[in-house]
């Protein structure tokens, strides 16, 4: 792990420590056994037609592309995204490098438990520590983010341990074999390949060819980053994967359905 991704998580510790303490499983636990029960991530990301699912992100802004859709409402996108169809939501939350707050979430997640099609949603957030858990448990999402190459393996027991005591899902996100292999051995049911190097900001879709063919049967692969086109969709299709996650590309579409439609034509 180097440069901008050293930089990001060194900030994302600083950022968090004066608001640190302890919270253990039993905490978590507690929590969700009071809280409704979020839709399911997991399921969301294995249609039932087979096609390809497509997470939806929020993402104003990015380290590699500037802005976005700077002052875009995130409610307002939540409601397009809905509108075209996207299985399930990704909302970031890091203000300082993508331009989002917790209240994004929160505020999503409220609209979407007023209506008949609630979508899960993902904290995308760069996790570091238990209390982000309770937080996104907090605000009614589905899922968290761990980055394997960002944390030790200390890190990451602590937060697979406290993502299934608070009742979330965990997208395990990777860049290469040894990524796979860490992200296994901590019991990781949905795995994403990362196609964007979050170290220097570079993207190869052939990320996704070379590690998703050798997941497990039974872990759900997630193709993330750099997919723009039905041809992107396509390969990650071919390679294994059940889902794409997209951001940028649905960001800045003037029609997102139309995109998702394309990607699911794969």
């Amino acid at each position: 792990m180097s440069d901008k991704l050293t930089e990001i998580m060194a900030w994302k510790r600083r950022e968090i420590a004066p608001q640190l303490r302890a919270v253990s499983e039993v905490e978590l636990a507690r929590l969700d056994a009071t809280l409704p029960r979020p839709p399911s991530f997991a399921a969301a990301l294995r249609r039932a037609d087979g096609r390809l699912a497509v997470i939806a992100e929020i993402k104003r802004r990015s380290p590699s592309a500037g802005d976005i859709r700077a002052g875009v409402s995130a409610l307002e996108q939540a409601r397009r995204y809905q509108v075209a169809g996207a299985d399930a939501l990704s909302v970031l939350t890091d203000e300082k490098y993508f331009g989002g707050t917790l209240d994004d979430l929160r505020g999503v997640i409220a609209h979407f438990r007023a209506t008949p099609q609630a979508r899960p949603c993902l904290r995308k957030d760069f996790f570091v520590h238990p209390l982000q858990v309770l937080q996104a448990r907090e605000a009614g999402a589905s899922a968290i983010l761990i980055i394997v190459r960002a944390l030790t393996d200390e890190e990451m027991k602590v937060l697979a341990g406290a993502a299934t005591a608070a009742g979330l899902d965990a997208l395990f996100e990777i860049h290469h074999e040894p990524d796979l292999a860490r992200a296994l051995a901590h019991g990781a049911r949905i795995v994403g390949v990362n196609n964007r190097d979050l170290a220097v900001f570079k993207t190869d879709l052939a990320l996704s060819e070379r590690l998703i063919p050798q997941f497990p049967r039974a872990v759900t692969a997630v193709s993330e980053s750099g997919i723009r086109t039905a041809a992107d969709a396509a390969r990650a299709r071919a390679a294994g994967a059940h889902a794409v996650l997209v951001g940028e590309a649905l960001m800045r579409s003037e029609d997102p359905a139309v995109l998702i439609g394309a990607f699911r034509t794969t």
